[in-house]
């Protein structure tokens, strides 16, 4: 469903294109198949990634849209006339959103201006161009410049803000009475692969999910005007002056045997993790990962019949008044 992430810089991505490091997002380690800028230092290639992104959001679109079509029921469609996708990345959530809320002008929030550009082309081909605008702001110090709204949508970007209780707080200033928050926030791991996957020690990707808490711990740390702040999420909008509306979660359940786009995914995925995680797990799980990544060996993740994507989001909502 990402998929994306702030930087430290106080950019946003949120679940239109993947964001690293959430405990308990789907895909763990390097959620939404996005590279994790905070660590390497190198810069990103938007143009060269958005089409993994996007790939990564489609395939959990239709959750997406389970979720757009709940939130309906919490706000009634015609009188939602403006909604922000904070984090919107290449603007798959944007689209689903403009189409639940047919009455609303829908506005993609991101900090990368690639993403942006990609988020108005997919709405112009998907026949949503007159209704979905773009705009590019840094978050936190950005918030005040977003407008008033109906439904904010904050999908997996809420935790790359230092200070969640304070944003939470701006965010609700911009409610028109009425209005709803909506926090794409926890859920469970993803898995790709069985528990015994033949060879190596049973349980990888528990464990690498372990490896996740710990370097999401350290990224949350490591974020300016951090705030140690516990993941009640509902107590944090009642703090904030909402009245919390109900919590779901909605689930992404591609069975084997996958597509290749879903097989391309979670090879990109596993990719990222062997890359980053390298001196966050031992020898043993390091070779097996090798072993997932050799087109030559007929156990790696290019030939297994046994490949799935199975993950849940879970989606807070409060009103405004």
């Amino acid at each position: 469903m990402s998929q994306h992430t702030a930087t430290h810089h106080g950019h946003a991505h949120g679940d239109g294109h993947g964001h690293p490091h959430t405990p308990g997002d789907p895909h763990g380690a390097g959620d939404q198949h996005r590279p994790c800028s905070h660590h390497s230092g190198a810069p990103l290639d938007w143009n060269e990634i958005a089409p993994l992104l996007e790939q990564q959001a489609e395939t959990e679109s239709p959750a997406y849209a389970d979720a757009a079509a709940w939130l309906g029921t919490l706000a009634p469609a015609q009188g939602v006339r403006r909604v922000l996708d904070v984090g919107s990345g290449p603007g798959v959530v944007t689209g689903v959103l403009a189409e639940a809320f047919p009455a609303a002008e829908a506005v993609a929030v991101d900090g990368s201006p690639e993403l942006l550009a990609r988020a108005q082309e997919r709405a112009g081909e998907r026949g949503l161009g007159a209704r979905v605008s773009t705009l590019h702001t840094e978050l936190p110090a950005g918030i005040a410049e977003l407008g008033k709204a109906d439904l904010i949508w904050a999908g997996n970007s809420l935790h790359h803000i230092g200070d969640q209780r304070a944003a939470l707080i701006e965010f609700a200033g911009l409610l028109n009475p009425g209005g709803l928050m909506v926090l794409v926030e926890g859920g469970l791991p993803a898995r790709h692969l069985p528990w015994h996957i033949g060879f190596g020690r049973p349980g990888l990707e528990a464990r690498l999910d372990a490896a996740n808490a710990d370097r999401f711990a350290e990224m949350r740390a490591e974020t300016p005007g951090h705030k140690d702040e516990p993941d009640d999420w509902r107590a944090l909008l009642a703090d904030a002056g909402l009245t919390p509306a109900g919590t779901r979660t909605f689930l992404t359940d591609v069975p084997a045997p996958v597509s290749p786009v879903v097989r391309g995914l979670a090879l990109a995925h596993f990719a990222r993790v062997r890359d980053s995680f390298d001196d966050r797990i031992d020898a043993e799980d390091r070779a097996a990962l090798d072993r997932l990544l050799d087109p030559a060996d007929d156990l790696s993740l290019h030939h297994r019949t046994d490949l799935f994507y199975l993950a849940a989001r879970t989606v807070h909502t409060a009103r405004k008044g």
